[in-house]
């Protein structure tokens, strides 16, 4: 079993640093799902920033939500992510 989601922070460019029960943060890119049905909605700067955990998992207005699952296992390890980004500086 995966980890529950204990926090989350929306960051530029439609990215979510998430914090996980056993202590990792991953970064998980929304920007494939913006697209799709009622994920479309989260194009909008304002409600993608209302993202917040419930029950584990992220939520947001409008029931949108993503499981803790797909955010584990979708996701990138947070400090593998920030190496990639100052490499390619």
């Amino acid at each position: 079993m995966n980890p529950k989601a204990i926090a989350v922070y929306a960051l530029p460019s439609y990215q979510l640093d998430v914090e996980f029960a056993n202590g990792e943060r991953r970064i998980f890119d929304v920007r494939p799902y913006l697209d799709k049905g009622v994920f479309r909605l989260l194009k909008d700067v304002r409600r993608f920033a209302a993202a917040r955990i419930v029950a584990g998992s992220v939520e947001w207005p409008g029931e949108i939500d993503l499981s803790y699952d797909t955010l584990y296992l979708e996701g990138c390890d947070r400090e593998a992510a920030i190496d990639n980004l100052n490499l390619a500086h």
